[in-house]
């Protein structure tokens, strides 16, 4: 008799630690789920923010101002120098310059090719100022300006390396000539200070990158 409550002592102890080792497990289970759940909500708040995040930070590339604050100031010889240091920032953005064509300042990471290259159709800004950047001189002109100093500049820029011509509707005046930091107006093709614009800038001492590459760019 004694032997018979023993056994059944026994099996009673042996279901209560069974019952026991469910309950733990079933406890560990509702801890690894919460955890998990947990993890997954943590997660998508973080993703949720990084995307918010990024599309702000796209939004907000759309436009920019250029930090180029200055003023022109021109010289004897008639070329104007704008009287700050210019930014050399590569954004993405598109930027508002505060001269027309821009003569530096934030610029695209690609430069426009400069290799004595000659477009028909207007280029972005933020290209041509990092050709400026790599020592080019920019030749540009509008609507105003007269077919033929138009073809007789595009023979003269194919021939110079470290040039690039393009039309600017925007522009002030017909006929400009750029270079970072430095700008002027000259009269015609015929303009002896198109020939002294070219020797003093074309790779002169206003070049923030000399010798940087003006072809392999944007074309």
């Amino acid at each position: 008799m004694a032997a018979k409550t023993n056994s059944s002592g026994d099996r009673k102890a042996r279901i209560e630690a069974m019952r026991r080792a469910e309950r733990s497990h079933e406890r560990r289970t509702r801890i690894l789920t919460i955890g998990a759940s947990v993890l997954i909500v943590t997660g998508l708040v973080v993703g949720g923010t990084v995307l918010i995040r990024s599309q702000s930070d796209d939004s907000s590339s759309t436009a920019s101002d250029s930090k180029a604050t200055g003023k022109w100031k021109t010289g004897s010889d008639g070329v104007k120098t704008w009287s700050t240091k210019l930014t050399q920032n590569h954004v993405t953005k598109t930027v508002k310059y505060p001269m027309e064509p821009p003569v530096g300042g934030d610029h695209n990471p690609v430069w426009q090719n400069c290799n004595g290259d000659v477009y028909d159709k207007a280029i972005k800004n933020e290209n041509a100022v990092h050709s400026l950047e790599h020592g080019a001189v920019w030749v540009s002109y509008n609507g105003k300006a007269s077919e033929a100093d138009v073809k007789a500049l595009a023979e003269k820029v194919k021939k110079t390396p470290y040039t690039l011509m393009s039309p600017v509707e925007d522009q002030k005046d017909p006929i400009m000539l750029s270079a970072w930091g430095h700008q002027r107006t000259v009269t015609s093709a015929k303009d002896p200070n198109v020939d002294k614009f070219f020797e003093a800038y074309v790779q002169g001492e206003q070049t923030p990158e000399p010798g940087a590459a003006c072809t392999n760019g944007l074309s």
